[in-house]
Parts: structure tokens; sequence; C-alpha cells
């Protein structure tokens, strides 16, 4: 078992230092699970996932950091996510596994903020020699959601996303919708802030056709404000 276990740590991927630049560049919380050990290889020391803590007291936590810092309601609906997304990783061949990513909102106990809705993703940095999760990176945002759950599954370069239906367990595939170039050159000015009439201005349009391209949008992603689309296109990264 031992011998084993070093053969796993010398294969393990360098990634500390890229994983370390990456979280210089930006405002999210970055943090590497070694899922056999149960604990936090690295935590970025962006503050959003720190919940007031210092990085060396979250690393100390390990996996006690969820019990800890999540709301009971909510990490009673992470342990339904988990144990479903387990489940469904593991009917997808081993070579596979690692080209999905889990997403899902949930809420954070800061120190000095009572309640945080923050959006995490988690994918697989690589395997046992069996299939079994090893290492995962994540990575933490504020959410744009109202509530928390809307978990998804993501593969890497396909047009399908799963959906986890948690009141019946399962999860339900999704095709993304698929937005033309004009309607994703509006998306664009409209996360800028550009009103209807400064969006026309520089398309060239009359408010009339940005209004027309808005409403498909709306019905394309099935949502009723052009905020909610721009969430959905972020989330779902049609952008």
């Amino acid at each position: 078992m031992e011998v084993k276990q070093k053969e796993m740590e010398a294969s393990a991927p360098n990634y500390l230092e890229a994983v370390q630049a990456l979280a210089r560049m930006t405002y999210k919380s970055i943090y590497i699970i070694d899922h056999q050990k149960k604990v936090f290889d690295y935590v970025s020391d962006n503050p959003l996932f720190l919940c007031g803590y210092s990085v060396y007291e979250v690393q100390k936590m390990g996996f006690d950091f969820y019990t800890q810092c999540i709301p009971d309601q909510d990490r009673n609906m992470l342990i339904k996510i988990a144990e479903a997304g387990f489940h469904f990783l593991y009917a997808i061949p081993m070579e596979e596994r690692t080209q999905y990513t889990l997403a899902c909102d949930f809420h954070l106990k800061h120190k000095q903020i009572p309640l945080l809705l923050i959006h995490h993703e988690i994918t697989p940095l690589c395997l046992t020699t069996t299939g079994k999760l090893w290492k995962s990176i994540c990575i933490i945002s504020l959410s744009t959601a109202y509530q928390m759950g809307n978990s998804k599954i993501f593969k890497l370069n396909s047009t399908s996303t799963w959906r986890y239906d948690l009141s019946h367990n399962t999860w339900e595939t999704e095709i993304k919708p698929k937005l033309s170039p004009r309607e994703l050159e509006i998306l664009q000015y409209a996360i800028r802030g550009y009103k209807i009439h400064e969006i026309a201005s520089c398309l060239y349009l009359t408010s009339d056709t940005i209004k027309f391209h808005r409403k498909k949008i709306l019905d394309k992603l099935r949502v009723h404000t052009i905020a909610e689309a721009i969430r959905y296109s972020i989330v779902n990264k049609l952008l």
C-alpha cells in the first residue's frame, strides 16, 4: 500500500506553479483537493473562499471546512449532488473522466458576511490507476444566481450539458442553445452596460432591430431579462 502511495505521488502532475500564477491574475478563489487524503493541497489567498480565515487555517481544516463554513441546508444539498456526481462520473469511460466539470451555487458562512452565495466549479486534475478521483481543482466566483442549487455538468467541447434534478435525483440532458454571431455581439455589448440605442449606434442598426435580436436571445435561452441572459451565457460557456 505504501509503495502504491509513493508511486502515485511520484506520478503527480507538477501543477502548483501554474495554479499559483493563475490565482494572481483573478479575483476568483482556487483550491486543489486530494480526495484520497481528504485535504486541500493548495488554497489561494484570494479572500472569496477563505470566509475570513487565513490560508493556513483553511488548509488545516481540510474537509472539515465544509462542515464549518457551509450552512446545513446547503451542505445537505451538496452531499446529494456530490453522490450523484460521483455516480455520473464513474459511469463514463475512465479516459474521459477528466473532461467533465461539475458546477453549482451554494452559500458560505463568512466571518464578516452572514451568507455569501458563490458559484463553485470542480474538475478532475488526475485519477488513480483504477480511475477513482485523486486530485481535483476548484474555482469559486461570486454567484449571479438568485438561490442555491443550479447544478450542472459540462463536458469539454460538448454541445450537451447535464442538469441535476434534485427532486428526482437524476441528471437531465440538455442541448446548449446556439446563438448567432449577431446575438453574441449584442450580448457582449450588454455585458459592458450598453443600452439599446447605444448598441444600435455601435452596430449601425436601428433600435427596433436590436430589440428584435434581444427578444430572440431571451426566447432561445428561456429567460426573461437581458441580465438573466448574460448570466446564462457565462455559466453555460456560450460566450
